[in-house]
């Protein structure tokens, strides 16, 4: 029951839960090495869907809560800035969670409070999350136990790292045109 396994722990870490999935799509690409790219599949599906249910937490949650965030959390203002913010960046914002070590579910629900386009974060999660779950298969394909060692300990840093080179690479971008 590994693969149903992983498909729970995808889809709850993406809304609510705390553990990424990783911890269980390593250890199984590993052992079975030829379904990697199917673990991979399901794991990417599986987050998707659950960070469509951490928009619609944030969306449906939103009214019920505002009042107290308002009253003990932040201001209008602050709120109206980010939200500005998070409109204007929707994809950048969810690809980085959805690939680098943020808490991915904190902004698949900050997408539903912020009215972002569904559809954007559908694609922008597809594009992060599968990105990530398939880097992680593959170099499990791959390499097998010497790259899960070093994944288990340097894996915060490269994502961290490769989120820097991402978006310093998009404001080079920018400041070029």
């Amino acid at each position: 029951h590994s693969t149903v396994a992983l498909c729970c722990l995808s889809f709850a870490e993406s809304s609510f839960f705390p553990v990424p999935p990783d911890v269980l799509l390593m250890p199984m690409a590993m052992e079975r090495r030829q379904r990697a790219w199917w673990y991979a599949a399901v794991c990417t599906a599986s987050s998707v869907v659950g960070g469509m249910f951490g928009y619609l937490i944030g969306w449906g949650l939103w009214e019920i809560v505002s009042d107290f965030c308002f009253r003990f959390l932040f201001s209008q203002e602050q709120f109206s800035t980010v939200t500005g913010l998070y409109q204007k960046w929707d994809f950048w914002i969810v690809f980085l969670a959805g690939f680098t070590p943020l808490p991915y579910k904190v902004f698949t629900i900050a997408g539903g409070v912020s009215h972002i386009s569904l559809p954007m974060l559908v694609i922008a999660s597809i594009v992060g999350r599968g990105g990530r779950f398939f880097l992680v298969a593959g170099l499990m394909w791959k390499f097998g136990d010497p790259v899960r060692k070093f994944i288990d300990r340097y894996f915060n840093w490269l994502c961290v790292l490769f989120g820097i080179l991402l978006v310093g690479g998009v404001a080079a971008l920018k400041l070029l045109h």
